[in-house]
């Protein structure tokens, strides 16, 4: 850690939050007829139906994650007690993934905007404290929707190139209802990363994130059961900010546009505060007066991009 620059860390950071979003599909009459894909993503509840009902997060959340020589993915499945219909509009809308996104305590501000017929978000990552969008790192994702259908949607964002020289970062996120009032998403989240990459990874996590883990359980040499630690825990821990962050906007769709912004960031907060092992890294005071900051700079960026 000697000798290297806040700049170096700031990237380390950006790129680790790089790994996070989500997916989702649809309902209403076609439940009776459903889509293959519809069909396809159903297919998988049964086989994680008993771990959706009983896990280490007490609520409808499961997680997966594989760790390559020079890859990782991660999926994330999780039930929501709304409607797809309701999920499914509003998760298609870019300004929506700004809202989300905006929830997590490392992303300073999110931007969207329609360039050559496609839609192109940009998250500015940094610190966990206030920070302006100009010190962060901007991550340009590429956005669209794959598929639409009254049983399914599904979503992707993409980017060729991030921080530290990782590339290929690909989200993916599905949906489909389980019943009338249930909505049953799939997010998979991949990247690829070579030797500079792997080195700066390793180096950050012997140093700064050292005492940090994530939520998969795993037989340490001890024998013993210990909590994933390393890259993988930090993809996990992104993953399970995010869905809550998603859980949290259709959560308060209904509430009054002019108190939305403030009971969301209330209610993100008390969602995470539930793993402290995992996710505290401020006391709430000083995350909602960040995050009130920090809102005013993303109004700024967006109205400067034409929304």
């Amino acid at each position: 850690m000697i000798g290297i620059r806040p700049l170096f860390w700031a990237r380390c950071t950006a790129f680790l939050l790089s790994a996070s979003v989500i997916s989702w599909c649809g309902v209403g009459q076609a439940a009776e007829q459903p889509s293959s894909e519809g069909r396809s993503l159903l297919a998988r509840y049964p086989a994680i139906k008993a771990k959706l009902e009983k896990n280490q997060f007490a609520a409808p959340i499961y997680l997966e994650s594989v760790e390559a020589e020079s890859s990782l993915r991660v999926d994330m499945y999780g039930i929501f007690n709304h409607p797809f219909k309701a999920v499914s509009s509003t998760l298609q809308s870019p300004g929506s993934w700004c809202d989300i996104t905006f929830l997590h305590i490392n992303i300073k501000a999110c931007t969207s905007r329609n360039v050559a017929d496609h839609w192109l978000l940009t998250l500015y990552s940094g610190r966990k404290s206030y920070q302006p969008p100009a010190d962060a790192y901007p991550l340009k994702l590429k956005f669209r929707v794959l598929s639409e259908k009254p049983d399914y949607l599904e979503l992707a964002l993409a980017a060729e190139e991030g921080p530290l020289r990782t590339k290929d970062h690909r989200i993916r996120l599905q949906a489909a209802p389980l019943d009338n009032e249930r909505t049953f998403v799939h997010f998979s989240y991949t990247y690829s990363y070579g030797s500079v990459a792997r080195m700066a990874i390793k180096s950050y996590f012997n140093t700064l994130a050292r005492d940090k883990v994530g939520f998969s359980l795993v037989r340490g040499k001890d024998g013993k059961p210990h909590y994933i630690d390393g890259v993988r825990g930090a993809v996990e821990r992104n993953t399970v900010r995010y869905y809550l962050a998603l859980q949290t906007h259709i959560d308060t769709l209904k509430a009054p546009k002019a108190s939305r912004f403030e009971q969301r960031i209330s209610r993100w907060y008390d969602l995470t505060a539930k793993y402290p092992r995992q996710l505290k890294e401020m006391e709430k005071p000083e995350y909602l007066s960040s995050k009130r900051r920090e809102q005013n700079n993303q109004i700024l960026l967006q109205n400067r991009e034409g929304r």
